[in-house]
Formats: structure tokens, sequence, C-alpha cells
């Protein structure tokens, strides 16, 4: 409270306290000296008051102009924390999208590399399969022409030992002949089973 509050307030209990003239609701009895001394503080306090009013206004005006720079500064900061952000989200999109650029690229390249494998293992694979069919075409056709020539020969074989058979059979027939012997067609046929069989092994 203010020394000109003060004041009032004391002249207001002043005035409160004084008794009403008679026959009178609204006047009443006052010192007069008393009320003097009031209006005499009032004058003396009245300068004073005014200039610390004035000093606060004036503090007040400093004060405003301090939180509106410390606002303006305050809101300035924001915006550049914003921008910033801001710059910092754009790099942080374009760092993503040149990572993700990267990751494409790779994927592609290493998918690349293995088709290209698959491609050279498979080319690898047809032409081992087709190296070992010629090998083993030139062996079946190796092993078809021994089995001819072979039995050629052996068709050969047998023929001249049945002739010499007809002919050692014919001479033991004149010399003992035998009506239970076989004939020399039937030895013949005996020794082509034998040469077929299994157990017939002959060295051409």
């Amino acid at each position: 409270m203010s020394k000109i509050e003060q004041i009032i307030g004391e002249l207001e209990d002043y005035i409160s306290s004084c008794k009403p003239l008679p026959l009178s609701n609204t006047k009443i009895s006052v010192n007069k000296d008393e009320l003097d001394e009031y209006i005499r503080e009032l004058r003396l306090k009245t300068p004073d008051e005014i200039k610390k009013y004035q000093k606060l206004i004036s503090n007040k005006d400093a004060i405003l102009a301090d939180a509106r720079a410390q606002a303006e500064q305050m809101i300035h900061e924001a915006q550049m924390h914003t921008a910033e952000l801001i710059n910092e989200h754009e790099i942080m999109q374009r760092a993503i999208e040149q990572a993700n650029e990267v990751i494409d690229d790779a994927s592609a390249k290493a998918q690349a590399i293995v088709d290209q494998a698959m491609a050279e293992a498979n080319e690898i694979r047809r032409s081992s399969i087709l190296y070992t069919d010629n090998m083993l075409a030139n062996l079946q056709m190796l092993m078809e022409h021994s089995i001819e020539n072979t039995r050629s020969k052996y068709d050969t074989l047998i023929n001249a030992m049945s002739k010499d058979l007809e002919i050692v059979a014919a001479n033991r027939k004149e010399l003992n002949p035998a009506p239970e012997e076989e004939s020399p067609e039937e030895l013949a046929a005996s020794v082509k089973e034998v040469m077929d069989s299994p157990s017939g092994n002959f060295e051409i």
C-alpha cells in the first residue's frame, strides 16, 4: 500500500469517527487542525508518490520492452530451430533416399552376379552333359563295333570247329560204326551250346 493510500484510509477512518451535527444526517463536526494535517501530508506525499509511480511506469515500460525483446528473441530462436529441424529432416530424407538407392543398386548388382553365376553354371552343366554324352556315344560305338567284330570272329570259329567236328565224327564212324552215337550235326549243336554257355570263355 502506498503512503497516499494509507493517508486516504486514515482520513476516511477519521471522517467516519466524527460526530454528525444536530438535526443532520449528512453534515458532521470535524477538527480543522486534524483535517489540515491529513491534507498537508497528502500534499507532501503526492509528489513522491507521483515520482514513484512514474518510475514504476518507466520501469514497467522497460520491463515490457525487455519482455518483448526476450519474446522476439525466443520467437527468432524458435524459428531458427524450426528451420534447422526442417533442414535436418530434409538432410535425413535425402540420406535415407541415398541409402535406399545404394541398397537397391547393391541388390541389383548382387542379383546380376547371381544370375550370371547361374547362367555360367547352367552352361557348364550343359557342356559337361554334352561332353559326357559324346564320350558315352563314342564308347557305345566302340563297344558295338567290338561286339560285332567279336561275334563275327566267334561265328567263323564255330563254323570252322563244326566242320572239323563233322570230319572227326565221320572218321570215327568209319573206324567204329555205332548206331547209338550222335550224328555230326548233333555233335556240332552240342559244341555250339557249350560255346554259347556263360562258362564258355574264349579269347579271340
